[in-house]
């Protein structure tokens, strides 16, 4: 592509043509961060199930474009930049990365660590002084971060600090110079510290570099087009994914929805649109007080549940970004399980209550029946190792679709390592995984099937699982039948079964073989109007 400068190009109004080409380059950007990410990270959930995110951001921290990642980390991720631009201020400098999970400063639980650098050009280059021009952030589950449980995610967390070590902002590289040593003592001095410091690093380390290709690249496209061209570019692409998402609520209508989760906490949500002024406001006042459990969903976690929902109904191909939210007014009580307040648990409120947030908008807006509704979070683990996995279900139908089989829906979009990795690298076999007939829910359109996992221990560990819809079924909707219930439970060694609740912690011993099977996606439409 010819070098084109800032006065080449016109700035005022976006260029149609020059629009889609900057929208993907941005893209472009998140998803080579990303690929550097997977190469370089040691641990199975970064590498082999993809569970990450990378994006980039504005010199104001909103969200300009990411990869198609993890939904529920991209559409939280400004609020840890924002965090760290009204944090630090005037003492980032040029070869800084922050570490922040911290859930009541942007993060969503303390697994998901996000690596926050800020963009510099060369000195020579740089107009803005010593203000960063951009952010690249890459956010990854660390397979351990410390708490009660190996795997770091406690089925029965009161406090966040069981939940493990909280990073707030924390200076990692200083201009440069990687500070093993303090972020070792910060993972290792703590009640519950981190089981595998060496681990957490080197995905540290992956992170940065994911940082460090987006930040080239970056520089690249300043370079090629110019600061002043690549900025307002930046705002144009925002502003379009407003005006799609404004098109988007032009033909909704107000509804509301009241949600029920299996410990009968309620999440209620009434959505009012304003016609006007194309706009809408997202109300969960009625929603169940902060949990002593640990469903409590951080404030970032409910904002992104709520974007990715908004950005599901626009039809356009358009980045998930800031602009997004700027037709949308959300309200959330502060002190309810949405918005809950230091030291409320919260690790199941990223992977569980978001995904039934979610729900529930599709559910006040008529759009479409409920998922399996959980990401059926089994960790297992002991001093030696440390795994995490979330399992696939059955997705909703709606108004001219069935759902589909064993799929990750919402708020998730990672992967299932690959059983031969799995069984390489730790002590268990995949005895079963395959589809669980009849869970989906009938109707005109039929939600889609769940799956049963089976997973034999050959050493003792304790396993967790952390769950929902084992009592309450995925909604149908206009006479679509509901998805069947999940279910968890253990066929020990001796052939005794063993039920367990959504939420359970067991010791496996050789032998046991921890059965997971996960609820389907709920019907739309009634079946006597199926054709």
């Amino acid at each position: 592509m010819p070098y084109l400068n800032a006065e080449q190009l016109n700035t005022s109004s976006p260029d149609p043509v020059r629009l889609e080409i900057f929208k993907n380059l941005y893209q472009f950007i998140a998803e080579q961060m990303g690929i550097v990410l997977q190469n370089t990270a040691a641990s199975v959930n970064i590498k082999e199930r993809l569970d990450f995110s990378c994006a980039i951001f504005d010199t104001s921290g909103s969200l300009v474009a990411n990869a198609p990642h993890i939904p529920v980390h991209l559409g939280s991720m400004s609020k840890s930049v924002r965090s760290l631009i009204n944090n630090k201020g005037n003492t980032i400098k040029p070869g800084n990365v922050y570490l922040s999970n911290n859930p009541y400063n942007g993060g969503t639980h303390l697994p998901d660590v996000t690596a926050i650098t800020p963009v510099f050009l060369n000195n020579n280059e740089n107009t803005l002084g010593s203000s960063p021009l951009f952010y690249v952030a890459a956010r990854g589950h660390q397979a351990d971060i410390g708490g009660i449980t190996p795997g770091s995610m406690p089925p029965h967390s009161t406090t966040v600090e069981e939940e493990g070590i909280i990073f707030d902002n924390f200076l990692l590289v200083d201009q440069g110079d990687f500070r093993e040593t303090a972020v070792r003592e910060l993972l290792l001095n703590h009640r519950y510290p981190a089981r595998n410091p060496a681990k957490n690093i080197a995905d540290f380390n992956a992170q940065i570099a994911a940082n460090e290709r987006g930040a080239q690249e970056l520089r690249k496209m300043v370079f090629q087009y110019g600061l002043q061209t690549v900025q307002a570019y930046m705002k144009f692409v925002q502003d379009n994914a407003e005006e799609s998402v404004r098109r988007a609520i032009d033909v909704l209508k107000d509804g509301s929805f009241i949600y029920e989760m299996d410990s009968g906490a309620r999440i209620q949500v009434k959505v009012a649109i304003n016609r006007e002024n194309r706009s809408a406001i997202i109300d969960f006042t009625g929603t169940s007080g902060q949990l002593t459990s640990n469903f409590n969903a951080p404030k970032a976690v409910t904002q992104a549940a709520v974007l990715y929902v908004f950005r599901t109904l626009v039809d356009d191909s358009i980045p998930l970004n800031a602009g997004c939210l700027k037709p949308l007014e959300i309200i959330i009580p502060e002190g309810c399980m949405l918005n809950p307040t230091y030291p409320a648990a919260v690790v199941a409120g990223n992977v569980e209550t978001s995904q039934t947030i979610v729900d529930a908008l599709y559910g006040a807006l008529g759009a479409s029946a409920a998922s399996a509704g959980t990401m059926n979070n089994f960790t297992f683990g002991n001093e030696r190792y440390q795994y995490y996995e979330t399992i696939c279900g059955g997705s909703g139908a709606g108004v001219n679709f069935d759902g589909t089989d064993a799929v990750q829906t919402h708020m998730t979009n990672s992967r299932l390592t690959d059983p031969e990795i799995l069984e390489t690298r730790y002590p268990v076999q995949v005895e079963s995984f395959c589809l669980r007939p009849d869970s989906g829910g009938k109707g005109k359109y039929s939600g889609g099937n769940g799956v049963i996992r089976r997973i034999k221990f050959l050493e003792p560990m304790t396993a967790n699982i952390l769950s929902g819809h084992r009592r309450v079924p995925p909604f149908g909707l206009n006479g679509g039948e509901a998805g069947k219930v999940g279910r968890n439970w253990i066929q020990r060694q001796d052939g005794t079964q063993e039920n367990l609740d959504s939420t359970a912690t067991v010791l496996m011993l050789p032998g046991d073989i921890f059965v997971i099977e996960t609820p389907g996606g709920g019907g739309f439409g009634s079946i006597h109007n199926s054709p």
